[in-house]
């Protein structure tokens, strides 16, 4: 395998010289195919380098990039589908946060016990310095109103799985990480819209609830099933048996809600707010019948939570490159300024994160924890609220550009403070507790 590795990694060479030649000839027959090559055959050929292994997720993020700007018309229509159709969007998303879902643990949340002061001093840093440093960065750059609402955006979403990652790597505080991580998720619903409405609300329309409903739906209902299977992994058999019938309840709820109540109820002219309340209960149902099904299927295949990492990194590219094809044109534009937005944006979140938890007197591990969790935000749930509202080729910029570098960054850091370990008094008792 080592061998295919090298051989890409020289073929990516051979391709980006060839793509050069092509860029001085102008010679756009060479340049797109080229620019594929090179991006996929080093993507691939990063496996050769042991020290270079941990960027080859985002070396396909790269590859996204490039083919969606290569060749844009090929990632928006396969056909009669519509790759930015709304409902595909959201199935995709809830597939990626599943994903991430089924690596939190009930038992992640009894770490609150002795982290309570880190976990606020967390919540409070993260969603204050990101937002008001998106806002700041708009009035800099003076961005579109759309792409300048995409930034707030991704600023104003939780921090995702990706800052466990890092905190894992720079052998920081892992259980401080995991419950930030957690708590941010689960205020995200109700922060997210309110800082989008009081920051953004001049530039797009932010209907507040609207968009609250739309991050349960992606964020809460799919991770709430991987929460559900994870109870289930040790659960009595009563228990088991109890919520195997709640989830056939469920289910039957959830198609009577699809195929009658809701049809009937849209023909004979019912409010928003009642529509929008049955969808959401049919989506909440659906959660418990969710993580039912997928308990059932681990239970005879239990390398699934193996595979669904790569479902939702799969995810999170596609999202990549149709946004980056949608917005083709813009990031022609723009493209370079989004991306130094973007470095600046992300060093601040590691700056503030870092100096305000020493500030506040948390240990040097801890505020390494907190830098991670302030720095790098949730992505993909930028991403699929972009596409929820339509705007991918606008709105879902920033997200598409942030998140490659972000990547680059956090592992940059991680690297570098693995190398600089910090001793910290407790630790090893309090990991103990963790998990037990």
């Amino acid at each position: 395998m080592q061998k295919l590795y090298k051989s890409c990694f020289y073929g990516s060479c051979i391709a980006a010289a060839v793509l050069l030649a092509g860029l001085l000839l102008q010679q756009p027959a060479i340049v797109k195919p080229c620019a594929i090559i090179t991006a996929v055959a080093f993507a691939l050929g990063l496996g050769a380098f042991p020290l270079l292994k941990g960027y080859r997720y985002t070396a396909w993020i790269i590859v996204a990039v490039v083919a969606g700007m290569v060749y844009p018309q090929a990632f928006l229509n396969w056909g009669p589908i519509n790759l930015r159709d709304k409902t595909l969007i959201l199935v995709i998303i809830q597939l990626v946060m599943f994903g991430m879902g089924t690596h939190i643990s009930i038992r992640d949340f009894k770490g609150l016990a002795y982290t309570g002061k880190g976990v606020l001093i967390g919540l409070l840093c993260h969603f204050s310095v990101m937002p008001m440093m998106g806002l700041l960065l708009t009035k800099v750059f003076h961005f579109e109103p759309e792409i300048a609402a995409g930034v707030i955006l991704i600023g104003s979403c939780s921090s995702g799985l990706a800052s466990n990652v890092m905190v894992y790597l720079a052998r920081a505080n892992l259980v401080l990480s995991v419950i930030v991580t957690a708590m941010a998720t689960l205020a995200a619903p109700f922060l997210t819209p309110l800082l989008m409405k009081i920051l953004a609300g001049t530039l797009i329309e932010v209907r507040f609830v609207d968009m609250m409903v739309e991050i349960i739906k992606i964020v809460i209902v799919p991770i709430g099933a991987a929460l559900l299977h994870d109870y289930l992994k040790t659960a009595s058999e009563q228990t088991r048996r109890r919520i195997y019938i709640t989830a056939v309840v469920c289910t039957a709820y959830a198609v009577f809600l699809l195929v009658v109540a809701y049809p009937f109820l849209e023909r004979n002219g019912a409010s928003h707010a009642a529509l929008q309340s049955l969808e959401l209960s049919g989506f909440l149902t659906c959660a418990v019948s969710g993580g039912v099904v997928y308990h059932l299927i681990y239970n005879r295949f239990e390398k699934i939570d193996k595979i669904m990492p790569y479902v939702s990194m799969f995810g999170i590219i596609y999202f990549t490159m149709v946004t980056t094809a949608a917005g083709r044109d813009n990031l022609m534009k723009i493209g370079l300024l989004l991306f130094v937005a973007s470095v600046i944006h992300n060093a601040a979140g590691y700056f503030f994160g870092y100096w305000l938890s020493r500030l506040f007197g948390l240990d040097k591990n801890s505020s390494r924890t907190i830098a991670f969790e302030v720095g790098l935000q949730n992505g993909g749930m930028a991403s699929g609220l972009a596409g929820t509202m339509g705007k991918l080729g606008t709105v879902g910029l920033a997200p598409a550009v942030f998140s490659p570098w972000m990547n680059i960054s956090g592992s940059i850091l991680a690297n570098y403070w693995r190398r600089k370990p910090v001793e910290v008094k407790g630790t090893q008792e309090e990991a103990k507790a963790f998990k037990n």
